[in-house]
């Protein structure tokens, strides 16, 4: 089984991640703030992991701690699990529509780590959420896993929308990324790692 469960605490924040990429063990997200917990389950769901996530943040000043290190601490999940990369497609890619909305993310888990946003995201707050935050969860779990992620809104109007369709699309694009292929010798570079 490719899993990994991690703990990380700060004076900011205490995150608790428990990831499995071949079974869905079923969807737990408890982070404080009401629109994450909805865009992680999504993610979750679209890329057909088991995730549970706890967090205790300080709310009390913002989201953005919680935000970020739970991101910092997905991509740990992600890069643990993942061991060597052994026989992986490496590559994923995931359009997704949400109503008005098109989202597009493209992952590649070659070991370098590497951000692409582009969004406009014209709503400054969804309930709790400040969504300039989006960009820094991105961050964080790019470079926390070690892999290219591009995430964009190729259009749309909806601030929700917008957010919701790159969460779906990052999950199916790490599905197919994270996929194990029989006919892959090793890792799926002729560097021979990745």
């Amino acid at each position: 089984m490719r899993e990994a469960e991690i703990t990380r605490n700060t004076a900011e924040t205490k995150i608790k991640i428990k990831l499995n990429l071949d079974k869905q063990t079923g969807i737990k997200i408890n982070t404080g703030i009401g629109f994450f917990d909805h865009m992680l389950t999504l993610f979750a769901k679209h890329g057909r992991f088991g995730l549970e996530v706890t967090a205790d943040g300080d709310l009390n000043v913002d989201p953005h701690h919680t935000v970020e290190d739970t991101g910092i601490v997905l991509g740990m999940c992600f890069k643990e699990a993942l061991g060597q990369k052994k026989q992986i497609e490496r590559y994923g890619t995931a359009f997704v529509p949400m109503d008005e909305t098109l989202g597009r993310v493209c992952i590649d888990l070659s070991g370098r780590s590497y951000l692409v946003f582009n969004a406009e995201l014209e709503n400054p707050r969804l309930g709790d959420f400040e969504t300039e935050i989006v960009e820094d969860f991105f961050q964080a779990v790019a470079f926390s896993t070690e892999m290219n992620l591009h995430a964009e809104i190729l259009y749309g109007r909806n601030t929700h929308h917008k957010i919701e369709s790159l969460f779906k699309a990052f999950g199916r694009a790490m599905r197919q990324a994270i996929t194990i292929n029989k006919e892959i010798e090793g890792v799926n570079s002729t560097k021979g790692v990745i």
